[in-house]
């Protein structure tokens, strides 16, 4: 629908789901352009058809794995993807690109923690009033969205490491797309954040003509010109007092950083990022393209025999597979050790890799056959469903395996950031598999938007679990079982894993810690600028200092890697 009012044209058809959803129920032929409600008197657009129209002018969405039978229209690509020009940017709008813009340059320049949630904050609330006046309300999934993507940066405040941090920000960005965009299809969800970055031109015009209209023909425009006056002069002033005299800077403490004419510019190259950033969403909000009008058609159908028998046999492959590690699985990895000549860790090593490009193949074996599936009526679906689901199903064996084989070789040579990543990664596609076979059943509307939220959740858990932590701990229990420990590698990880590495005894403790402790540094971060695990390795370290020498270190480290 279109973001602004306008005069609906003689021909358009209102739809009565605009006065109240109550009344008409979402259905299988409701509009899948936008994630919001919209006011009453807005004109239809029109590739949102009215119901007796809608089988000829869109394709219907598909209640199973196979596409539905008839032509599809082929229209230009990347035709009509772009909304309306947004309204006028309001004063609340501008507010809070402003706010955005300050908190950007007063508190990113020390690090990232708690303060990307801070500036994130002011932001969203940019985007929800750029929404409001374009008569987009939000809906549960644009809901959610916004819930998660703020979720996500909240582990950069929890945890020290840059790693997850670093995927949390990238999904949150991806998140937010979703919610600014409102997309539910595949190339919604996948070319979404493209969106944002295509605002960030536009959006700085809009702005700028917002500013200017309300600075010339506005009566808050001579207010609104003493606020920014002030609040420039406040805060350059402000932070060169407080880095001249140490008295001023303790009296104003760590809500105004410190400042200098060195760092002068990078502080306003951090404003302008906050403002172009929040100023792309409020457009984003406002006029959002509509990559959920890019329809991606059908292949070629396939002949039943054609299609079905290179599946069937590779069906069978995976069943004679799975048949041996379900042996193994049960008691016979001596025998299959004693008859290949290889280790326990190499046995464990050897698999994983494979198993894991066999799951991603699987992935794109289904996507392919999916699309030159056979699709003339109830039969072929059933032999669809029937092939595709007996693969998914194999595929968790593997899955599994895989899983089991990573197990045994961090037991045989500790857990890594690598390790812990790919299992990760295998456990996920895992779940997209389900997925797909939970779409055999029930249709594959849906399918586009769980998938993605079933990523972002996993980054979110993989944060919160702390990996970092966990790669210390199981390499600590790993040491009291066998005494082994790579202390080389411990010394490398992050601050999270000081409160497990403070369980070691000395001198291996003192060791792992003073290697942390070098990559914390000396100087203390602000409270906005410091996470959670960071704190945490500070007051560990602080209690207990290392007191091991050089000498002391590098003989325990041979002595734990070697026995």
């Amino acid at each position: 629908m279109s973001d602004t009012p306008s005069t609906p044209e003689p021909s358009d058809v209102a739809d009565p789901r605009a006065d109240s959803d109550a009344e008409a129920p979402a259905g299988p032929e409701e509009s899948e352009f936008e994630e919001f409600d919209e006011p009453e008197g807005f004109e239809e657009p029109e590739d949102a058809v009215p119901r007796q129209r809608a089988a000829e002018a869109s394709p219907q969405p598909r209640v199973d794995w196979a596409y539905p039978a008839g032509a599809y229209k082929h229209e230009p690509f990347l035709a009509d993807l772009r909304a309306d020009p947004p309204a006028p940017v309001r004063t609340g709008t501008l507010v809070a690109v402003l706010a955005t813009g300050l908190l950007s340059m007063l508190l990113l320049g020390d690090g990232l923690a708690l303060n990307l949630l801070i500036v994130a904050v002011p932001a969203a609330l940019a985007a929800y009033f750029a929404a409001q006046q374009a008569g987009r309300r939000p809906r549960p999934w644009t809901l959610a969205w916004a819930i998660g993507g703020l979720a996500l940066l909240a582990v950069p405040a929890l945890r020290d490491a840059g790693w997850p941090s670093f995927l949390a920000i990238v999904s949150a960005v991806a998140l937010g797309s979703l919610a600014l965009h409102g997309c539910r299809t595949w190339p919604g969800v996948l070319l979404g954040p493209l969106g944002l970055f295509d605002a960030v031109l536009s959006g700085l015009g809009w702005g700028w003509r917002g500013v200017r209209g309300r600075a010339s023909g506005s009566r808050s425009g001579p207010v609104l010109r003493a606020v920014a006056v002030t609040a420039v002069l406040l805060l350059v002033f402000g932070a060169l007092f407080a880095g001249a005299d140490a008295a001023f800077a303790g009296l104003l403490g760590d809500l105004m950083p410190d400042a200098s004419v060195s760092d002068g510019p990078w502080r306003v190259l951090l404003f302008a990022a906050g403002v172009v950033g929040a100023l792309a969403a409020a457009h984003t909000a406002a006029a959002p393209v509509r990559w959920d009008r890019l329809v991606v058609g059908p292949g070629r159908e396939r002949g039943r025999v054609e299609w079905a028998l290179p599946l069937i046999v590779l069906n069978l492959l995976f069943a004679a597979f799975n048949v041996v590690q379900l042996a193994v699985l049960f008691g016979g990895y001596d025998a299959v050790l004693e008859k290949t000549d290889l280790s326990y860790a190499a046995y464990a090593r050897q698999g994983f890799w494979q198993l894991l490009l066999a799951t991603l193949l699987t992935l794109v074996v289904i996507v392919l056959a999916l699309r030159w599936a056979p699709r003339d009526g109830s039969r072929d679906r059933g032999l669809v469903r029937a092939v595709l689901g007996t693969l998914c199903a194999l595929t968790l064996v593997v899955v599994a395996s895989a899983v089991r084989r990573m197990d045994m070789y961090v037991d045989a040579y500790g857990l890594t950031r690598l390790r812990v990543s790919v299992v990760a990664v295998e456990l996920w596609l895992g779940l997209v598999i389900v997925l797909i076979m939970a779409a055999g059943v029930w249709g594959a509307r849906w399918l586009p938007r769980a998938v993605a939220a079933s990523a972002a959740a996993g980054v979110l858990a993989f944060g919160l679990l702390s990996p970092d932590g966990l790669i210390a701990e199981r390499n600590v229990q790993r040491y009291e079982d066998t005494g082994k420990f790579d202390l080389e590698y411990a010394r490398g990880l992050s601050a999270d894993a000081a409160p497990a590495v403070d369980g070691l005894p000395e001198p291996l403790r003192s060791c792992a810690l003073e290697g942390i402790a070098n990559g914390l540094g000396s100087e203390r971060a602000p409270w906005y600028a410091t996470s959670l695990g960071e704190a945490r390795a500070r007051e560990i370290i602080e209690e207990r200092p290392s007191e091991a020498t050089v000498m002391d270190c590098n003989r325990a480290g041979q002595e734990a890697s070697y026995r």
